[in-house]
């Protein structure tokens, strides 16, 4: 008789065959360092694109706001919008998964195909409009806002469908585990905290991917100019097969 593995998802508990289960985990070990390239990616490339404006880890617009209205500098209304659109992003993601009855690998494929349509969006968008001519013109805030709700759908498939797995969106989490681990592997005292080695190396792993994310955008951005956007689209569709 074929036995099924109870697994948690979206606020309920699914059943999820043992086959489909074996995927996920896989999932969960290969998928993360390549989103974290993706979001450096598209991370960088919005700043400097499309208004200076963060369209994966949002809530540093919360940040250049503030300073801005400390200094008496120019209010950048889509900084400030990038919050609310993220949000209603996170919601639209919740009810796919909701409305889809999908769990573990199906989700996870589901979402990361709506990422990367929303970021061949971007990608089309950018290199018929070009946007960065003009980053504070309709179209810039037109594609930074579809950016943002990319990056809204990879944060939540984390969640919804990989709980298990090392989320891109908090890079400072991820290094302060690597370092406070880092730092209790080098001490020959008894350490402080119980090291997982396994997560250590994923968030090791990560910092690294969101890095050459950063570092791969600043290039493309210098020589491709708007069609930059074609690296991460390629990528996000490289995702999807990642099995």
């Amino acid at each position: 008789m074929l036995s099924f593995a109870q697994k948690f998802h979206v606020g309920r508990t699914s059943i999820i065959p043992p086959d489909e289960a074996a995927v996920l985990l896989r999932m969960e070990e290969r998928l993360p360092p390549v989103l974290s390239v993706i979001a450096g990616m598209v991370d960088l490339t919005g700043f400097f694109n499309l208004g200076h404006i963060f369209t994966a880890h949002v809530t540093g617009n919360i940040v250049v706001v503030a300073a801005a209205a400390v200094h008496a500098g120019a209010f950048n209304l889509m900084q400030a919008m990038a919050i609310p659109v993220f949000m209603l992003a996170l919601a639209a993601a919740w009810l796919v998964a909701r409305v889809s009855s999908l769990r573990g690998a199906s989700l996870t494929r589901l979402l990361l195909l709506i990422q990367f349509l929303l970021l061949s969006v971007v990608f089309a968008f950018s290199v018929t409009t070009e946007p960065s001519v003009n980053p504070d013109g309709l179209t810039a805030r037109i594609a930074v806002m579809v950016a943002v709700c990319a990056m809204a759908f990879q944060y939540a498939l984390l969640r919804l469908a990989m709980p298990n797995a090392v989320s891109t969106a908090v890079m400072t989490g991820n290094l302060t585990n690597t370092v406070l681990s880092l730092m209790d592997i080098l001490s020959p005292q008894h350490p402080l905290m119980t090291v997982d080695r396994g997560r250590l190396k994923r968030s090791l792993h990560l910092l690294i991917g969101f890095l050459v994310g950063c570092l791969v955008a600043a290039a493309a951005i210098s020589t491709l100019g708007d069609w930059a956007w074609s690296i991460p689209t390629v990528l996000a569709a490289l995702a999807i097969a990642v099995r």
